[in-house]
């Protein structure tokens, strides 16, 4: 039986590049003559920019530490030990980098036994043990804290989670059999199962006491000192620490029935992560602890050799690297600086690129439109917003009234464009429109301003190449709802310039958006995938298979929404209007569906229709029902799929041929932050290549062995 340090030192020697977390010892006199007190801080030498986490050697020195404190405590030397973090960090779990390089089961196993054998020596120590959880702590770091008797959380903590099941994995080091024991199934599955699953939702600070995870809470600027005064409370019997009693009886059971509605809501049994999480706090409801520990040993090793975990790690990367760092994009010291924004449009499109820019540059923003009735009211929607966001407490009232000072509409574009920077226009979806706005727009504007357009489908080369200076136009493609998904496709037009296209992603970081950059193709990335994949929906239902099956083939890959629910979102006539700009690119594999066109024709809103007596659950509406002319070719659910994936596959393949994007890491960086496709999936080419779909449509991966998957 290996002993917990040589596991550790066998996992070190697989992780060469750790970044090593020291666990520092100090000792010092309580107050109020409470005692001698050992106090273990994690630190791993970088500022607060890069987080401390636990890998194998950061394990081996908390452990060192561990057996320093174990000692003082047996010889009565200590009363009590801390454990807290360095500036603005507590930790925030287990290193992922380490995780992506084991290949074995064992290995994996190794490391969730070797976290759980460090930390649950906090809770068998001869004295107390307390947590003070003083910055932001997630996964690993949030659970060596609960293996502690006692726990406090600074008022300042902006951030603290178990993430680990939107990452495809469990809170594998005591989350799921300690937090539920702790502060009830209910509450514990709404932090491991429900926070997770709504695109990592953090705690702060007040949310972590208010739940019963910490016993008291403290100011943030002398929050160490008062944790200690509290600290020398409780062990001198002047603070008493009372927790409520767990329901372990139909309240459990209950809490882990709804946390698994809220799995199957989310990823409908396509991860599997949620489902080992919920089938630990079920079991945990004896109280066994350490059994639980074993489950969550076992899950942990399982799920790390699993497709959907290196899926989600690959995933995470791509948002947090990738998408800072765009590939293609110009030397930014080529951008231009950017004092004045204009907007061509006052609908609801214009309106939320006005408020973005607004909030996000604070520089004067001028909308224009066709009467003065559309300029007030597209005005009026940005003041509302402010009021909106001063009412929530977001920004204060000198904040408000500057925003609202900073935008204006005008009618004449002479007068609102002639010292702007950079004008966009979100006009109708038609090229003649669009040229016609530039071309106004081109007259007025200075000789340096970017002129972007919002298009989702149309050609920005095409659009630019009646003006003087096409060099400048370029794609701004926003996905609605603007202010939540970040995705912001730049196209490079056949002319536009470095300096116009640096000045782009300059703006779009300021926005606070995940730039990529797309070559000028139809529908660029993400609206040409989505296309296609929906019209393949489409045409099965239009060759004869039930509405319902055609939805229910595609429900196994765990999407935030059915395809037709999203075309409601998107609004059919939208749908329709970018499948006949690709059916004119490509006639041989976009389909201009005659039912589409029927329900938009009919006025449609969509397919469905929702009411009360059977809970707003989509159905299929009458009228749409007998708008639909179906052929007799009847597929099954998983000949749905295949079909769909198949054409997916075959659009993704070609996409990256004519070089749409740089690599395959784009078209998944698109569709997971520009159309809410789930980390399980990778964004979408993991999946293709762990189900076969790739090699059988394209004759090869799209990723290399180890990049989202286990490696050889």
């Amino acid at each position: 039986m290996s002993t917990t340090a040589e596991l550790l030192k066998g996992a070190a020697e697989l992780f060469p590049d750790e970044v090593v977390t020291s666990a520092h010892v100090r000792h010092f006199e309580l107050p109020a003559g409470a005692g001698r007190f050992a106090l273990i801080t994690l630190d791993n030498g970088f500022d607060h920019t890069k987080p401390t986490t636990f890998g194998p050697q950061s394990l081996a020195n908390l452990n060192a530490a561990i057996d320093q404190v174990e000692a003082e405590a047996a010889n009565g030397e200590i009363v009590g030990v801390g454990l807290t973090g360095k500036p603005f960090i507590f930790a925030v779990g287990a290193d992922l980098k380490g995780v992506e390089l084991l290949k074995k089961h064992d290995e994996a196993l190794a490391i969730g036994k070797g976290g759980h054998d460090v930390f649950k020596r906090l809770s068998a120590l001869a004295v107390p043990t307390f947590a003070y959880y003083n910055g932001a702590a997630m996964g690993g770091g949030v659970e060596v804290g609960l293996h502690c008797t006692y726990r406090t959380v600074s008022k300042a903590l902006p951030a603290f989670s178990l993430p680990e099941v939107f990452l495809g994995l469990v809170p594998g080091w005591g989350g799921c059999a300690i937090l539920p024991n702790l502060i009830g199934a209910e509450k514990a599955v709404s932090v491991i199962i429900e926070n997770s699953l709504n695109q990592n939702r953090q705690l702060k600070g007040k949310q972590v006491f208010e739940l019963g995870i910490a016993d008291a809470i403290f100011e943030g600027a002398d929050f160490l000192e008062q944790s200690l005064i509290w600290t020398a409370g409780v062990l001198n019997g002047s603070v008493t620490v009372e927790r409520p009693e767990v329901d372990r009886g139909e309240a459990w059971d209950q809490a882990v029935a709804k946390g698994r509605a809220i799995a199957d809501s989310k990823v409908h049994g396509a991860a599997p992560a949620a489902y080992r999480a919920l089938a630990i706090i079920e079991a945990a409801k004896d109280g066994d602890l350490q059994k639980g520990f074993d489950a969550e040993d076992q899950a942990l090793a399982d799920l790390i050799m699993g497709g959907e975990l290196r899926s989600g790690i690959y995933a995470f990367n791509l948002v947090q690297k990738r998408g800072k760092r765009p590939a293609g994009a110009p030397d930014k010291s080529l951008a231009r600086p950017v004092t004045k924004v204009g907007v061509v449009g006052a609908g609801l499109m214009a309106s939320q690129l006005a408020l973005l820019f607004l909030r996000r540059l604070e520089v004067p923003v001028v909308l224009t439109d066709i009467d003065q009735e559309r300029v007030d009211k597209g005005v009026g929607y940005v003041h509302g917003e402010i009021e909106k966001l001063l009412g929530k407490g977001r920004i204060n009232q000198d904040k408000a009234n500057r925003l609202k000072g900073l935008v204006s509409g005008v009618l004449d574009k002479a007068e609102g464009f002639a010292d702007a920077d950079f004008i966009i226009e979100a006009v109708f979806e038609e090229m003649s429109v669009k040229q016609k706005v530039f071309a106004e727009v081109e007259a007025v504007a200075p000789a340096h301003a970017i002129l972007a357009t919002n298009t989702s489908s149309l050609s920005v080369s095409e659009m630019a190449s009646k003006l003087q200076h096409p060099e400048r136009v370029v794609g701004f493609h926003f996905f609605n709802p603007v202010a939540i998904l970040p995705l912001l496709e730049i196209v490079r037009g056949e002319k536009t310039d470095d300096a116009s296209l640096a000045t782009a992603f300059g703006v779009a970081k300021k926005l606070k958006k995940t730039a990529v950059l797309t070559k000028d193709a139809p529908a660029f990335v993400v609206n040409r995938i989505l296309t296609r994949f929906m019209g393949e929906i489409q045409n099965v239902i239009d060759e004869g298979t039930p509405v319902a099956v055609a939805e229910k083939g595609v429900e196994p890959l765990g999407l935030p929404m059915s395809p037709l629910v999203l075309l409601e979102l998107v609004g059919p006539a939208i749908g329709l209007h970018v499948s006949e700009t690709l059916n004119r690119a490509f006639p041989e594999r976009f389909k201009v569906s005659p039912n589409l066109k029927a329900v938009v024709e009919a006025g449609k809103r969509g397919f469905y229709v929702y009411n009360a007596e059977n809970g707003f659950k989509p159905e299929l509406d009458p009228e749409v029902a007998a708008l639909l002319k179906q052929g007799d070719v009847v597929l099954t659910e998983e000949q749905v799929r295949h079909r769909v994936l198949d054409a997916v596959a075959q659009e993704i393949g070609l996409m990256l041929e004519e070089g749409v994007v740089a690599e395959a890491q784009d078209i998944d960086l698109c569709l997971i932050t520009g159309a809410g496709w789930p980390f399980h999936l990778g964004g979408i080419t993991p999946y293709l290549d762990r189900e076969g779909v790739s090699e059988r449509v394209n004759g090869k991966r799209f990723l290399a062995q180890g990049v989202a998957s286990v490696p050889a």
